[in-house]
């Protein structure tokens, strides 16, 4: 399997979800599939975009 075709079909299963990927997270997945960004990087852009901010309240 290459890389866009897991690309590919993650996004398949996204949209049986009834979701549909962002368009700058499309934008980013067409760089990753061109190789101008790592996977790595994906991770990154993802967990700064998405990842919950943890509560300062104790």
């Amino acid at each position: 399997m290459t890389n866009a075709d897991a690309w590919n079909y993650a996004i398949g299963m996204i949209k049986v979800d009834g979701l549909e990927p962002t368009k700058d997270f499309k934008e980013y997945i067409e760089k990753e599939k061109r190789g101008e960004v790592t996977m790595e990087d994906a991770k990154r852009f993802l967990d700064k975009k998405y990842k919950m901010k943890e509560s300062t309240n104790a």
